[in-house]
């Protein structure tokens, strides 16, 4: 998130230095909730989206007994430092800022940018005079949109994707500036069947990836190989597939 968008503290923390055997090991696993369809509360109330099966598949092919718990975006990196669970499965884009403070595993897939605008409307990516645009804050479709269009248009921030989406469909602004993944799927949705994308997508080489502390390693290197092998025995392919009909690795 880039994709886009900080629970109790964990029984068992990952160290390198105790060199654990991950088989049975618990791991805490964080997302947010609120970025569907990679991270949402279903209607039972539980955790679901990509991130969500990604994160159960790796678990199941490291033979973890992992825990997903739900965390606020803008706490996300905060709670991992502060040993709240092991790891972050969220749609975290590998940024130079972040990778002074948390370390990445391999990517798990990738990512480009786009602003979406009502089908009826005049909204022009290169006319953006007295255009509000809004985007989720602390992403990187937020912070391209601060970086690059602040000076030619409003900008407006929220706390999450779905917010955003409300206040374009509701007239309060003119574009969003979103991971062009969720807003496919909530162009999907009976809310965001009245809106498209406009203009070309916005390439950041945006790739998609799981944090974890940057002492723990070992716990990197496992969710590496995990990865590996889920995209090699056709796993991975099977979830990309429930959500998108199109690779997005």
């Amino acid at each position: 998130m880039g994709f886009k968008k900080l629970i109790t503290t964990t029984a068992f923390v990952v160290s390198t230095l105790a060199a654990p055997a991950f088989a049975g090991d618990k791991i805490r696993i964080a997302t947010e909730g609120a970025y569907a369809p990679f991270n949402t509360i279903n209607a039972d109330g539980e955790l679901a989206g990509f991130d969500v099966d990604i994160a159960k598949a790796l678990c199941e092919e490291m033979k973890a007994d992992c825990k997903i718990v739900a965390q606020d975006w803008d706490g996300i990196i905060p709670g991992l430092k502060a040993r709240k669970y092991d790891a972050i499965i969220a749609s975290l884009s590998i940024t130079p800022e972040r990778q002074r403070v948390v370390a990445f595993t391999d990517h798990y897939y990738s990512n480009s940018l786009g602003f979406v605008s009502g089908k009826d409307g005049d909204f022009d990516p290169n006319a953006l005079k007295g255009k509000t645009i809004g985007a989720q804050r602390a992403t990187i479709a937020g912070q391209h949109l601060e970086d690059n269009y602040s000076d030619k248009a409003s900008v407006k921030l929220y706390d999450t994707q779905g917010n955003a989406y409300l206040d374009l469909a509701s007239g309060r602004l003119d574009a969003i500036l979103s991971d062009k993944l969720p807003a496919y799927d909530w162009l999907q949705t009976e809310e965001g069947k009245n809106f498209e994308f406009r203009g070309d997508k916005i390439d950041v080489n945006d790739k998609i990836a799981i944090a974890v502390r940057k002492r723990d390693g070992e716990l990197k290197e496992k969710f590496n190989q995990a990865l590996k092998a889920i995209i090699e025995n056709g796993t991975y392919e099977k979830i990309n597939t429930k959500y998108f009909p199109f690779s997005i690795y």
